[in-house]
């Protein structure tokens, strides 16, 4: 269970991060036909994991009489083509900011209603919707920056290195076996193209080969490629580097009694900068809570309250004005405005497929 009381003085964070919108799918009827408050069944959700309160989730149930069931993925690339071959039984995805448009160009995720989701204006209006201009398809959910969790207590000025604590060998083999990464071509392969100075959206053969060949490299000080468990295995003193998403490193530290011992950061070489959205699967069973939902969670309060239990940044306004003032005052430490070095990562056309090979290739 996550908490929601945060001890600021003893965690140490850095990073970046600026929220945007996304969208995708053609219109469907039964969506269209959707009124404010209504339903249509129970609600399937598939979802990243620890990413939504348990109680905002008891509290929808009692709300309209009907059951949530979670199922959760560990990337974009492993719900992709669950949502894409069809009948995947899903009411509500999470994608990513890049994942969107991809979703969309498949036509795998259907236009909003937003007749039927009211608080849609809660949204901040200076939002990034870059990759989906008309802003149709998608509602955002929460925000944050990819980066590492590190021990501080064992890697000391070593974190100075960035990147350095896991691709430089010199570094990394006196960590060997306490280092996680990622199980995500995307964000683990744009780690080590941020190291070596390029584009993590690089579409360029050679400059992906080095990538390749780096996170090959690096294997043998990698205790496990992990995206779901990566902070509970840093603070139980399992792994001493982390490379993971902020606000789950951050919880973990919060929780941890001796928090001071660690810190998140976003190296110094660059990373990611990510939102993720709420959107409707094509053939979602029941689009109508599904609307209902994403106005729920849109809800001013609601917001806060997600906000306040996984400490990622709301793109929502009307949240950020109730949030909790020591939740802000950590984001702020989190988030700040300067986004030198950091990318979105963004749909690469025909060439995810070279990320998804040189990731499973490099991971042996």
């Amino acid at each position: 269970m996550r908490t929601t009381t945060l001890r600021l003085a003893g965690v140490a964070v850095a990073g970046a991060m600026v929220l945007a919108a996304c969208g995708g799918g053609d219109d469907a009827s039964s969506a269209a036909a959707c009124e404010a408050g209504k339903t249509d069944g129970d609600l399937f959700l598939y979802n990243w994991s620890e990413y939504i309160d348990p109680e905002l989730k008891t509290a929808f149930e009692a709300q309209y009489g009907v059951s949530v069931t979670e199922d959760n993925y560990d990337s974009n690339e492993a719900m992709q083509p669950i949502v894409a071959a069809g009948n995947s039984g899903y009411d509500v995805i999470v994608p990513s900011d890049y994942m969107v448009t991809i979703m969309i160009e498949e036509g795998t995720i259907q236009k909003l209603n937003k007749a039927a989701i009211p608080n849609f204006g809660n949204l901040d209006p200076n939002l990034d919707t870059s990759y989906d201009p008309t802003g149709e398809y998608v509602a955002p959910y929460q925000g944050g920056t990819t980066g590492l969790g590190v021990n501080l207590s064992v890697v000391g000025d070593d974190a100075a290195a960035g990147w350095g604590l896991v691709f430089d060998p010199a570094i990394a083999s006196k960590y060997a076996g306490q280092i996680t990464l990622l199980n995500d071509p995307r964000e683990t392969l744009g780690a080590a193209l941020k190291y070596l100075g390029y584009s993590l959206n690089t579409t360029d053969d050679g400059e992906l080969a080095e990538a390749k060949d780096l996170v090959a490299a690096a294997v043998e000080n990698i205790a496990a490629f992990e995206s779901d468990q990566y902070d509970e295995l840093l603070t139980t003193g399992e792994s001493v580097i982390a490379h993971g998403y902020s606000g789950n490193v951050v919880v973990s530290i919060d929780e941890y009694e001796g928090d001071d011992e660690y810190a998140y950061f976003v190296p110094s070489q660059g990373g990611t900068i990510w939102t993720d959205n709420m959107a409707v699967p094509f053939d979602a069973p029941h689009p109508c809570t599904a609307h209902t939902f994403i106005n729920f969670i849109l809800d001013a309060e609601n917001g806060a309250q997600l906000s306040e239990w996984n400490y990622y940044a709301s793109p929502n306004a009307q949240s950020n004005e109730v949030m909790d003032p020591e939740v802000q005052e950590v984001l702020a430490v989190m988030y700040p405005k300067d986004l030198s070095g950091l990318e979105y990562i963004t749909d690469t056309g025909d060439f995810e497929t070279n990320f998804s090979d040189a990731f499973s290739e490099a991971k042996g």
